[in-house]
């Protein structure tokens, strides 16, 4: 007899007592029957030989995914690719493989020096409510893993397989783990594979910052045991700010490709409450990038308090039905996070939930963000993304035209001296236009961009003297 089929057995005649004691119990004394109960689990621990481990898929009231879960579902997808009859796949790194995993109400069994064990995944699925819950859906599916094995290897699998099973299972994780980009919806994150090919080598900036922005990063990565000692959740904020179009989203994608890590694209807009904006956070994986994109857009949340004052005036001045109207539309449409909310967010209680992570702004009006929000502790590294110099456009020649040098090289330096011209708008001279592929083509294209800003320019102070007159 299998396994299965022993289990099966071992199932119809537990269900037969549970009927016969069904019926028992409402014909006799409670005090009796709580005696037979009693001796009853003794007697079954007694007789079945068997010890069953259950792994749930969440913990904490379904806050986060269980690590130990995600280890264990790693570790057997090599047994379950050879033994289970049903399997779920998802893509691998890089789009090169399949990573396949048992799927619900499966079992497989296990060898471990000697010592015969079986794994069974399975969900409980809970009644629908009759309400939004704090959870993703109004039905509850709560997957698990069960172990079973033969009480003698008690000492075996407590000790030395378990912890086995966890750092392989970690190990495969790293070893198959396709980068994702999340976004919410919500309180909710989805995700895409992350793909971008931005690198700091591709990055145009000066030369002398980006590495001191590399060596940074690449030291934080290995700090773990630091951040330990010191008492420190295992975090470090970044603030990008500098005019649009200076590079700023591509240094965040290049930082993930540095360090391997998840992007996290939190969309503040889209969540209503500071509740929800906790719970975001806890489900968010370390050896993570978390950003918020244009911080100065939420003026609720960088306190430009003397502008809401302001509105707030304009608005007694309106016509009493516009101002009902306007509140209407603001109850509706606007987010409840508060600035107090996003500190914890940054570097309160919660933050620490989990670890090796960073928290990136962008802003292109860094004086409008509110003093408490990018400090020394909350936003560690103030990085400023300016217009583009000779040695960035020397690397978006390299990039785009793949040349060092061109007679035309010391014109674009002068200019490059005298006006302000952002990484983006070089890059797009230097994009291929005809199938020729002539590079003065497009240097020349260049210089005629920066002489007409040049001219624009001094046009514009031209007419500023005039006015001062």
């Amino acid at each position: 007899m299998n396994t299965g089929d022993m289990f099966g057995h071992i199932g119809s005649i537990v269900g037969s007592l549970m009927f016969v004691w069904a019926m028992f119990k409402q014909f006799f004394p409670y005090q009796l029957i709580n005696q037979i109960e009693k001796h009853s689990q003794r007697l079954v621990t007694y007789m079945y030989p068997y010890i069953q481990i259950t792994f749930n898929e969440f913990t904490g009231e379904r806050l986060m995914r269980s690590e130990a879960y995600s280890a264990i579902e790693n570790y057997l997808s090599s047994k379950a690719s050879t033994q289970a009859k049903r399997l779920k796949a998802d893509i691998g790194k890089n789009n090169k493989s399949l990573v396949l995993s048992m799927d619900d109400h499966e079992e497989v069994a296990d060898d471990f020096n000697g010592v015969k064990l079986w794994w069974a995944s399975g969900k409980h699925i809970s009644k629908p409510r009759s309400t939004i819950s704090f959870h993703h859906s109004m039905s509850d599916e709560r997957r698990y893993y069960k172990l079973t094995f033969h009480k003698r290897d008690r000492d075996v699998i407590l000790g030395t397989y378990l912890n086995y099973v966890m750092e392989e299972g970690k190990a495969i994780r790293v070893k198959n783990r396709q980068r994702k980009l999340y976004t919410n919806s919500g309180a909710h994150w989805s995700h895409v594979v992350f793909e971008h090919p931005a690198t700091f080598q591709t990055l145009a900036m000066d030369p002398e910052e980006k590495e001191m922005i590399i060596d940074d990063l690449i030291t934080f990565s290995k700090a773990g045991g630091f951040y330990s000692r010191i008492g420190r959740a295992w975090k470090r904020g970044y603030l990008l700010y500098g005019p649009p179009g200076t590079g700023k989203s591509t240094m965040i994608a290049a930082m993930a490709n540095l360090l391997g890590y998840d992007l996290y694209d939190l969309e503040l807009t889209a969540v209503k409450e500071n509740t929800e904006l906790r719970k975001l956070l806890i489900e968010t994986s370390s050896k993570s990038i978390i950003v918020i994109e244009d911080i100065d857009c939420s003026l609720d949340l960088t306190g430009q308090r003397r502008k809401k004052k302001e509105k707030e005036e304009e608005g007694k001045e309106k016509d009493p039905g516009q101002k009902q109207q306007g509140m209407q539309e603001r109850d509706v449409k606007s987010s409840q996070v508060t600035l107090s909310g996003l500190l914890n967010f940054i570097d309160g209680l919660w933050s620490s939930c989990g670890g090796e992570r960073l928290i990136v702004f962008t802003t292109n009006y860094v004086e409008r963000l509110d003093p408490a929000l990018v400090r020394k502790g909350r936003m560690d590294k103030h990085i400023e993304l300016s217009y583009c110099g000779f040695e960035a456009f020397k690397l978006l020649a390299k990039n785009y035209l793949n040349i060092d040098s061109h007679h035309l090289f010391g014109t674009i330096h002068e200019l490059l001296k005298e006006i302000k011209i952002t990484p983006a708008d070089v890059a797009e001279h230097l994009m291929p236009k005809s199938a020729s592929g002539d590079v003065e083509i497009y240097l020349k294209s260049l210089i005629q961009a920066l002489e007409l800003a040049k001219e624009d320019a001094r046009k514009s102070s031209a007419w500023s003297s005039l006015d001062s007159k």
